[in-house]
């Protein structure tokens, strides 16, 4: 393990903001992760992996800073079926780029997402009609309630809507690898995405090659501002800054967007809902310092233009979000992790 003191969180995140942490501490195997957070008991942590769903407070963090540099891919074959045991420090979008390259289909949709494998699950990643929740088949974790490693099976995850048991309760569990069950095929199972639909000049429900609908995921999101570059400041960013709110079907602002859900709830789109409030792409210049912006590119992302603080971040979520809520009476969810911040 290494350890060490005073580094800025501007560093260690996409969106380059926030203060230091006082003490970082880098563990590249699961074992010495297991034994640290045992060590630390039942003392606050903030877990770490690619930096790209977190907001940190200007003030920073004097909680231990565990960043999990864990690696390794274990595979293994089940009839037409492939089974993957990856640590939760491997670089998600590397894993995706072999799945396409191996003909393994059910995460390709995912393609270009930054961060790690271990942050998928906390968050039920999802993009493009494909959600991590429908082929984790488990999560070893270490339960700081138990004391103890154990696997949860995809029902203990309780996956919902850029949800699960680990977002509910923050600080019990430590992800040590995700187990996923993918199928061995050159093509997905059918596309689900209009948008995605449109670009790869299929119908919804058609399947398209693997590699196809990566490229085409992948152009979606640069145009979008949604891959990592860093001459490119619409993605020094922590991706979509708000979820699309799920409400009653009553409750739907008219004209607004509408995927009819499972449980009888409507999921309309937060991107609409801010560029109808008023908030258009690369709003923000005149607004506090003028370093945080909405991206040029979707008015989804909050974006830093160079010199951001979190401040300047939080003071335009804030704008946005209240202008939302003035507007239609709806109340947008931040999608990131937040630490010492408050919308």
């Amino acid at each position: 393990m290494l350890e060490r003191h005073g580094v800025p969180f501007a560093a260690l995140t996409t969106l380059r903001v926030g203060g230091e942490a006082d003490r970082l501490i880098e563990v590249p195997t699961r074992d010495e992760l297991v034994e640290l957070v045992r060590e630390l008991d039942r003392e606050p942590y903030v877990l770490l992996g690619g930096g790209s769903n977190l907001v940190v407070s200007d003030g920073g963090v004097s909680a231990p800073v565990i960043a999990v540099r864990t690696a390794g891919v274990t595979v293994s074959r089940d009839a037409d079926e492939v089974l993957l045991d990856v640590a939760a420090g491997e670089p998600w979008d590397a894993l995706v780029e072999r799945c396409v390259d191996e003909g393994w289909a059910g995460v390709e949709a995912l393609s270009g997402i930054p961060g790690s494998v271990g942050a998928t699950p906390i968050q039920n990643v999802g993009a493009y009609g494909q959600d991590v929740g429908a082929v984790v088949s488990g999560v070893e974790v270490f339960d700081r309630a138990a004391a103890s490693v154990r696997t949860l099976s995809p029902a203990g995850c309780d996956f919902g809507y850029r949800t699960s048991i680990f977002k509910a309760e923050p600080g019990r569990f430590v992800v040590l690898s995700v187990q996923f069950r993918l199928a061995v095929t050159d093509e997905g199972a059918g596309v689900r995405y209009d948008e995605l639909a449109r670009r790869l000049e299929v119908a919804i429900g058609d399947a398209a090659p693997l590699a196809d609908v990566r490229g085409a995921v992948l152009d979606l999101r640069r145009a979008k501002g949604m891959v990592l570059a860093d001459q490119d400041h619409d993605t020094w960013s922590a991706g979509s800054f708000f979820m699309n709110p799920l409400l009653a079907a009553g409750e739907v602002p008219s004209g607004a967007p509408r995927w009819p859900q499972p449980d009888g709830r409507v999921k309309t789109s937060a991107a609409w809902l801010i560029e109808q409030a008023g908030f258009h792409k690369g709003f923000g210049a005149d607004l506090g310092t003028g370093r945080a912006t909405l991206s040029t590119k979707h008015a989804l992302a909050i974006t830093n233009r160079g010199g951001a603080t979190t401040d300047d971040i939080v003071l335009l979520a804030r704008t946005v979000r209240a202008g939302v809520l003035d507007q239609f009476g709806v109340t947008l969810d931040a999608e990131p992790t937040l630490v010492g911040v408050h919308l």
